[in-house]
């Protein structure tokens, strides 16, 4: 069994937008994480979806889901106060389907992340079958630097060593399920996302390239790329280039 948590449980505030919360921002009167879902949704390797989704638009997304004839999403359950807590909240709900399923794999993804391909979702599937987790990722294209509390520059790191982790993150559901259960019991709500979570439970993580333009859609900025690259992609279909 392979699914997908998408998480849409933010409300988007650097969009700095008076109205829907980022997620449901409309590019080719398509919003953005119909735009994301659909991948997943075409892939034959996914069984099924989970969407985490701010509990006031539940029922507004659900009419999306049945506008753009959704049918891999199962179950949307509501975002916790925090981003582990929602993801949380979807592991649980995807644990109770399909946790009695051993080797059930769940690819976690940001709904506000739809520059991905389909074959990037098979590839990390590919890789946690193979190696027991995927994690998305894109090499630093810049210089990095350290600086020290001062703010004055430490050091450089070497460029090569860099990469910029994104998503799909994919894992056994089993083992992810478990890690949050133990940063409960330890009562950790610090985990800045779910692999710094793995490796802090001593999980091995594996990387697989990205397409370049993977970016999360979280400032006004990234919403005109988004729209831009679109537009590029219909007009290269059109032009047949």
């Amino acid at each position: 069994m392979n699914t997908a948590l998408i998480f849409a449980g933010g409300s988007g505030t650097r969009m700095n937008t008076t109205g829907l919360p980022k997620q449901f921002l409309k590019v080719n009167d398509k919003p953005i994480i119909i735009h994301t879902i659909d991948f997943f949704e075409e892939n034959p390797d996914i069984d099924a979806i989970c969407v985490v989704c701010i509990e006031d638009y539940i029922d507004y997304f659900k009419k999306c889901l049945k506008k753009f004839n959704i049918e891999k999403v199962k179950v949307v359950v509501p975002g916790g106060k925090d981003g582990q807590e929602s993801i949380y909240n979807g592991l649980k709900a995807l644990h109770e389907l399909y946790g009695d399923q051993e080797d059930t794999i769940v690819l976690i993804h940001d709904g506000v992340r739809p520059l991905i391909n389909t074959q990037l979702i098979s590839d990390n599937i590919a890789c946690v079958k193979k190696h027991g987790t995927a994690i998305t990722v894109a090499p630093a294209s810049e210089t990095i630097i350290t600086v020290n509390d001062t703010k004055n520059v430490s050091g450089t790191v070497e460029r090569s060593r860099c990469f910029l982790a994104r998503a799909p993150q994919g894992y056994y559901l089993k083992d992810i399920y478990g890690c949050h259960l133990k940063a409960l019991a330890e009562n950790r709500h610090d985990f800045i996302d779910s692999a710094s979570m793995m490796m802090n439970y001593e999980k091995k993580l594996h990387i697989i390239d990205g397409p370049s333009q993977n970016i999360k859609i979280t400032k006004p900025e990234d919403f005109y790329i988004f729209r831009a690259i679109l537009q590029a992609k219909e007009n290269e279909q059109i032009m047949g280039i």
